[in-house]
């Protein structure tokens, strides 16, 4: 039989495979995340490029009209995007908001290692190191702008996914993991959409949305991926601060906020039995006894600003319903630069919890004055939970008691537990 012959490629797979093997040489990093993705040519659906977290699809077209920079940030953009779990966090947010707020976290970040963006990318300086959450309620409603590329991991079904069919899971029709690529096998070179039979409903048409199991899967392939690509590119020295400090937040595990606040409360509010010999007058049998113990529990709100008021009335909700089963008395502080001339305030176990009053934003953040007071006044509580930003001065010396910090934003706290909110 005569040898196979390989089929030829076309200008835009060539400047494509150029693009990528710059990337992996240049930016280890990225390339490495380049190179779990397959690159298929698209049907007419696709405006430049597209991912639904399994491939990378591109209008060759566009392709051709780029630079070879230009390429390479296109490519690193469809990688940042599964790498970064975008396709499994809209949750019941609006699609089209949430694609532009992934596009504003992405294109400063590849901006920063210094990669050239297409025309039409969406990048302002006032989201610069800000996550797709954060910058999602800065959005106008009114906002038109389009995504430079196809996000096709749901459709605008509240972010549930409707795809998987029969098939509900990220294997392929061969039983293989489409996310496992290994690239000296030829998986990655360039194909036509639906020529596996794999892509999209017709040989032309977008692929399928992701089901919720397969977005869970695919968000724990990426994060392997991620930490895999994070890793190599340290070892080669190659590994930015930013991109490093991306990835170790991607890779921080995520603890519900509401579950250690619960965890705190319930350890501060603890009805127990005593095996103390009680008075003589009760007999010489020694029984074992209910003995309550109502939580306190300290709360500190950051007022300088930082923190929304829909955050608070959140915090405050959450509080009540933990609160509306366990005995705890909380002592509410607000400070800024210092503490509010009215602090602090008590609500007793058996009262609702309710702010006493609007805090306006300003001044400055100092953390110490709150501690200071607690010290001062001899206080020993069980747990003080400080909701913050953590941008202010923090002071030297950790208390004697457990601090939780609940924090917006992505700063850093010197000591106690710190808790993400987003």
């Amino acid at each position: 039989m005569p040898p196979e012959v390989a089929a030829p490629s076309s200008p835009a797979a060539d400047k494509l495979a150029a693009a990528r093997t710059k990337l992996i040489l240049d930016k280890p990093f990225l390339g490495a995340l380049v190179l779990r993705l397959p690159l298929v040519e698209a049907g007419a659906w696709c405006r430049t490029t597209g991912t639904d977290a399994r491939k990378l699809y591109y209008n060759p077209q566009w392709i051709d009209s780029l630079t070879t920079a230009e390429v390479q940030f296109a490519l690193a953009h469809e990688a940042l995007h599964c790498a970064l779990g975008h396709f499994a966090r809209r949750g019941h947010r609006v699609q089209r908001k949430w694609d532009l707020a992934c596009d504003f976290a992405i294109n400063p970040l590849l901006m920063d290692e210094g990669l050239k963006p297409p025309l039409g990318s969406q990048v302002l300086d006032l989201y610069r190191g800000m996550a797709a959450e954060e910058i999602y309620p800065c959005i106008d409603d009114e906002l038109d702008n389009e995504t430079l590329d196809d996000h096709v991991w749901d459709g605008d079904d509240g972010g549930q996914g409707g795809g998987g069919g029969e098939q509900d899971d990220v294997q392929g029709k061969g039983g293989s993991d489409p996310q496992e690529i290994d690239p000296d096998a030829g998986g990655a070179t360039p194909q036509k959409a639906g020529a596996g039979g794999t892509a999209g409903d017709g040989p032309d048409g977008p692929p399928p949305p992701l089901s919720a199991k397969e977005k869970e899967q695919l968000q724990n392939q990426w994060q392997r991926h991620l930490a895999a690509a994070a890793q190599r590119a340290r070892e080669a020295g190659k590994l930015s601060g930013n991109l490093a400090r991306l990835t170790d937040t991607a890779l921080a595990p995520q603890v519900s906020w509401r579950a250690a606040l619960a965890q705190y409360l319930s350890q501060a509010a603890r009805d127990d039995y005593t095996w103390l010999r009680p008075s003589r007058r009760e007999g010489d049998v020694i029984w074992p006894s209910l003995r309550s113990h109502s939580g306190e529990i300290f709360i500190a709100l950051d007022t300088s600003g930082s923190i929304a008021d829909a955050d608070l009335a959140q915090f405050v909700g959450e509080l009540n319903a933990i609160k509306g089963t366990l005995p705890v008395r909380i002592t509410l502080f607000a400070c800024d630069s210092d503490l509010h001339a009215d602090t602090p305030w008590i609500c007793e176990p058996w009262e609702e919890f309710r702010l006493p009053r609007k805090f306006e934003g300003g001044g400055g953040t100092a953390f110490a004055p709150v501690f200071d007071w607690v010290e001062k006044s001899g206080g020993h509580p069980d747990a003080l939970v400080y909701f913050t930003d953590a941008e202010g001065e923090f002071p030297k010396v950790a208390p004697n008691y457990p601090v939780l910090w609940l924090i917006k934003g992505k700063a850093p706290v010197p000591w106690g537990r710190r808790i993400q909110l987003n």
